[in-house]
């Protein structure tokens, strides 16, 4: 069975795959240049996150819905255990929000582009100068009535287990009195982890965990630390038992 799900990612899905990528990057750049960025910087994102799914025949379980409130702009942030995390977030979260990436997705072909085009938010720390750009592009997109999906390990897990979580997006919630909305991943490193990018993805079913807001209880330092060790211990009670516990992350 698995050499004929190989086969048919390499006859089907990989060329459905790269089809669908350079389509929705096209029509993302197109309609942001002459539309509404937020719609067309979100939904065919979202209906390409679906399609990658679906296409590699992957199940996905979504728990938690019913704890956000429509038209409410939250910071939400997640465990960061593979490449389909964006897929699963992007397509079934079903919240419009902008991304805060790594600057080097950039230049990732056409996904780059669209990025770019959409104003996804670019985190860059080569200078303080871009620092603060990423900060102010940040506060602008959640002041706009957006939310952000950050994930504040920083870099993708290289053993399924969380790292740590650094202070950024809690610092951004912080400023802005918002609530921040734990999301828990599960089967993204099974079905491909980083340290297989680009192979063959092996079958598994897929969940998002969409966890209760996580409210300030103030403003300044205390209520940082407070949401950001709150939110921490929410994503890591999901995790099923086999990725339970903290291990460190040489990338961050």
């Amino acid at each position: 069975m698995k050499y004929i799900y190989w086969l048919y990612q390499l006859c089907i899905a990989v060329p459905v795959a790269i089809i669908a990528t350079v389509f929705t990057a096209a029509v993302t750049g197109l309609g942001c240049s002459i539309g509404n960025g937020h719609v067309w910087g979100y939904y065919p994102g979202r209906w390409w996150s679906k399609v990658m799914t679906r296409i590699f025949l992957l199940t996905v379980t979504v728990e938690g819905r019913e704890n956000l409130e429509k038209g409410h702009s939250y910071v939400f942030v997640a465990n960061h255990q593979g490449m389909f995390d964006i897929f699963l977030i992007y397509g079934y979260l079903n919240r419009n929000f902008k991304w805060m990436m790594k600057h080097q997705l950039r230049k990732m072909p056409f996904v780059g582009y669209a990025c770019a085009k959409s104003h996804q938010i670019f985190v860059d720390r080569r200078s303080p100068s871009k620092v603060k750009k990423t900060i102010n592009d940040a506060r602008e997109t959640l002041k706009d009535g957006t939310s952000l999906v950050v994930f504040p390990e920083g870099a993708r897990t290289f053993t399924g287990h969380m790292g740590k979580f650094k202070k950024g997006a809690f610092l951004l919630a912080d400023e802005l009195q918002l609530p921040v909305v734990p999301l828990t991943i599960n089967g993204s490193f099974n079905v491909m982890p980083r340290t297989r990018d680009w192979h063959f993805v092996k079958w598994h079913p897929l969940r998002l965990t969409i966890h209760q807001p996580v409210y300030p209880i103030g403003q300044g330092p205390q209520n940082i630390l407070a949401v950001m060790h709150q939110s921490y211990d929410s994503v890591m009670s999901a995790l099923v038992p086999e990725y339970q516990g903290y291990i460190e992350n040489p990338d961050q």
